[in-house]
Formats: structure tokens, C-alpha cells, sequence
């Protein structure tokens, strides 16, 4: 038996490829929508993809079933509950899929999402009878279990939900043995829970001393913790796991129509027109010259993460991005389904006169120090979480979180002074961008390099 965990960092995301060495038989669990290291590996060990297999409808990110579907003529599964507009066999509970020395069995988890399927993993050759694995997909995570409420507009309200998890936990995954490894859906910095450890695996044993939602309370007491303190899901969420229940297009053609070269006239007149241009360079690049309009969303940092949050799924999309990162930038944006990329700017900024490019002196923590101090100092415009925000902020600044900005973008004055900040940098920049492409504009606009860590002197690292 093979059990490989390929793990996607700027999204969170882990899914799984298992093989059977006799019968040459490969399955993937919860894939990303770029299936060409599914593919590879499938390759290289000798074996076929003849299964996929999603543990829930992902809101996160669109996952890649279709595309192994149509490059291997894989099967796809989903839970016994899920209802889809393409034909899938059910992973009914209790149910086994046996390949060789691979056997999968199939525990009905609901709570995270009504269909929320976890997979026992068998090895065969090596026990019978005691499982190896159980793969959790977003019910159960290393440190926390799966949050209730994003799909409580399906017929369930969040306490619902929350319900059957408790029972999905007590009554299903608890029932497994101790040294059962535990491989989730997602690690730390994924938005589907609310205290993810950075570890990517675990065991039944260890979580059930560790995890705090694994310990003894009653059923209400459960529902009351999991439903209270949940972060604001990103918007692009409801979204995703629509689409992910939807025959659409694959990652391939949507590349296939997205990957052109712009020149700057068209660029304007698609901007001029409605969609979105969108800046991917790093910030002190982008804030050394680029478009009016643009939204600068790194590739540095949780790319597709914030641009499904501060673009509304509908909008068309421009690229600008350094030479040679164009594809990147689009099919990172495929990975959460937003397909509508028109193109991206040939020859990048370069080909932009400098006439035409805005620029503007980012600020660090010692120049804010000091204008802070001056007779009429700046607003500071605090875009951090709120968990970041109590644990530590600049006095008199004023907190709007970056994944509010989209709808209290005119709460915030037009006539003073304004300076983001974040943790480093990151999340500030795309705060300023949609600050400055705001009707009327601002005073004066400016972000911290470095945000609240250089700010504390603390180490600089992606915010």
C-alpha cells in the first residue's frame, strides 16, 4: 500500500494519493484542481488514477475530480448524502472499496457539511483488522474540528450541524483505535476551523489527549463552544462549494482561454469596462509604479485566498505580474474558481509608460512613530483579525479587518491622513490598493513595510 500526503501550503490544503502496488490501482482524495502531481506520481510509481474521491463539497478551494475524471477516466465518490449535476458513485457508510492489500472504508461524518464522508485506510498486507489511517477531510483537524456554519444555509442551522459532529466524533472517529494515524483536509491558516495546529498528521490517541475538542462534555456544552468565535468565512466560500457540485469547466480549458497577452489599451478598456486589474507583484514593486485601479494581491503571499475575498466571484479579472508569473497567477485564481481571467498585461509593468504609473513612499515603523507624534498625526488603519487586534494595537488606530474592507470601504475617512498596517506588510497593501482605487480617493495613503512585527521589533515573516 502507498499513502502519500501532497500538501498545498498557500491554501492549507492537504489531499491524498493511495496506491495499490499489485493491482496497480491509484486513488486521490480531496485533489486540488491542478492534477498534474497526481498525474506525475501515478506515472512514476506505474499505477492508473481509477478513483477520486471528495470527503465533503470543499468551500475553500474548487477541487480537481473533474479534471482527473477527464484525463483518466477516474470514478468519482462523494457522500452518501451529497446531491451533484455529475453522475458519482456513493460512499455509503459502512461501505468498503478494496484494492488488493488497499482497503477503504467509509464512515458518514456529517457536521462540517451535511455529506461529510472521513476514509478508514486498510493496509492489508500488514493488518486486517486494525486500520492504519482515517482520513478526516474538514471534520476532524489536527488541534480542532470542522466548523458548522458555512453551509447552514442548506436546509441546517449551525447548531444543527454542530450536533451531528458531536456525534460523528463520539459516535464514529473516537471509535477507531488510538495508534490510528489522523490525516485532515487542512493545517493551520485554513479559514474551515478556528484553531488548526501547524502539524499536517497526528494520531487518534494524541488528539484525544490534545485536541480541545475532543474532551469530555456534553452534547450542549459541544454545540455551544463550536458555534461561538468562529473567524468571518471569506466571501468567495458559498461560492466554491457550489461549484464544486456543478459539472464546469476544467482547469485546463479554462487556462486554455485565460492565458492571453494584453496589450496596455486593452488592459484599460476591460478595466474601463467593468473587471478587475489585478496586481500579483510583491508590494514595494507594486508601490514603486503601477496602474491606476489596480488591486495589489501578491503571489507571495495566501494569493487566491485574498483575492476571493476582496473580489466579488462575478467580476472579470486582469493581470499584471512580473514576466514568467503570469501562469502562476492565473491558475492559482483557478484553484478557487475564478475562471473569468481576461488576460494579463504583455510585457508587464515595462510595458506601461512612466507617465502613466501611480507611486507611492511606503512608510516604516520609526517614520510612523514619529508622525504619530507630530501636531496632526495620521489615522492608523488597523486590518489585522481581531484575535491579532486584542493581543495588540496601536492606540487611538482604527480596526477594520481586511476581510471586511470589500463592504465598510467608505467608513473609512476621506479626509485624514491614512496609514495600514498589518502583521508585515502583506495584508496592508492590498488594503491601501482598494483605499486608493476608491471613488474620490483619499488625503494621503501610505502602509507600514514591515507591519506590527518590525513595528515590535519582532522578526519580519509573511503576514
Amino acid at each position: 500500500m502507498i499513502l502519500e500526503q501532497h500538501y498545498l501550503a498557500c491554501l492549507a490544503q492537504a489531499s491524498y494519493f493511495l496506491a495499490d502496488e499489485r493491482t496497480k490501482t491509484a486513488v486521490v482524495v480531496d485533489p486540488r484542481r491542478d492534477v498534474g502531481l497526481y498525474l506525475e506520481r501515478a506515472t512514476a510509481l506505474g499505477v492508473e488514477i481509477r478513483h477520486v474521491m471528495l470527503t465533503h463539497f470543499h468551500a475553500d478551494f474548487l477541487a480537481g475530480h473533474l479534471e482527473l475524471r477527464e484525463a483518466c477516466g477516474a470514478q468519482v465518490w462523494l457522500g452518501e448524502s451529497a446531491r451533484a449535476e455529475f453522475p458519482f458513485e456513493k460512499m455509503r457508510d459502512g461501505g468498503t472499496l478494496e484494492l488488493g492489500e488497499l482497503r477503504l472504508s467509509f464512515l458518514a461524518t456529517p457536521g462540517h457539511t451535511p455529506e461529510s464522508t472521513s476514509i478508514v485506510v486498510f493496509d492489508l498486507a500488514q493488518d486486517r483488522e486494525r486500520p492504519h489511517a482515517v482520513l478526516t477531510g474538514d471534520t476532524l483537524f489536527i488541534g480542532d474540528v470542522g466548523r458548522p456554519d458555512l453551509m447552514a444555509s442548506v436546509g441546517l442551522t449551525a447548531q444543527e450541524l454542530a450536533g451531528s459532529m458531536y456525534d460523528s466524533l463520539h459516535g464514529k472517529l473516537l471509535a477507531l483505535p488510538d495508534e490510528t494515524i489522523v490525516y485532515p483536509g487542512h493545517g493551520a491558516g485554513s479559514m474551515c476551523g478556528k484553531n488548526l495546529s501547524s502539524d499536517t498528521w497526528s494520531t487518534l490517541g494524541a488528539q484525544r489527549v490534545l485536541n480541545y475538542a475532543l474532551q469530555p462534555m456534553e452534547r450542549g456544552e459541544f454545540v455551544a463552544m463550536l458555534t461561538s468565535n468562529q473567524p468571518e468565512a471569506p466571501a468567495y466560500f458559498p461560492y466554491d462549494a457550489e461549484l464544486n457540485r456543478t459539472e464546469h469547466a476544467t482547469l485546463a480549458e479554462v487556462l486554455a482561454k485565460s492565458m492571453r497577452a494584453l496589450p496596455l489599451a486593452e488592459v484599460l478598456r476591460l478595466q474601463a469596462t467593468g473587471a478587475v486589474l489585478v496586481d500579483a507583484r510583491p508590494a514595494d514593486a507594486f508601490w514603486t509604479g503601477h496602474l491606476a485601479g489596480a488591486v495589489n494581491i501578491g503571489l507571495g503571499g495566501k494569493y487566491a485566498t485574498w483575492a476571493g475575498t476582496v473580489i466579488p466571484s462575478e467580476r472579470s479579472i486582469v493581470l499584471v505580474t512580473e514576466p514568467g508569473a503570469e501562469r502562476e497567477a492565473t491558475e492559482r485564481l483557478g484553484r478557487i474558481g475564478f475562471d473569468r481571467v481576461l488576460g494579463h498585461l504583455a510585457g508587464g509593468i515595462a510595458a506601461v509608460p512612466a507617465e502613466k504609473l501611480l507611486r507611492r513612499r511606503r512608510t516604516t515603523p520609526t517614520e510612523l512613530r514619529e508622525r504619530l507624534a507630530a501636531p496632526d498625526p495620521p489615522l492608523v488603519v488597523d486590518v489585522r483579525t481581531p484575535g491579532e487586534w486584542e493581543a495588540g494595537h496601536i492606540e487611538g488606530a482604527l480596526h477594520l479587518p481586511l476581510n471586511r474592507f470589500p463592504e465598510e470601504l467608505d467608513t473609512v475617512p476621506a479626509d485624514r491622513e491614512l496609514v495600514l498596517l498589518c502583521k508585515a506588510g502583506y495584508r496592508s497593501s492590498i488594503a491601501a490598493s482598494l483605499l486608493e482605487a476608491r471613488p474620490g480617493g483619499v488625503r494621503g495613503l501610505t502602509d507600514v513595510i514591515g507591519g506590527m512585527d518590525a513595528w515590535a521589533g519582532e522578526t519580519v515573516c509573511a503576514g
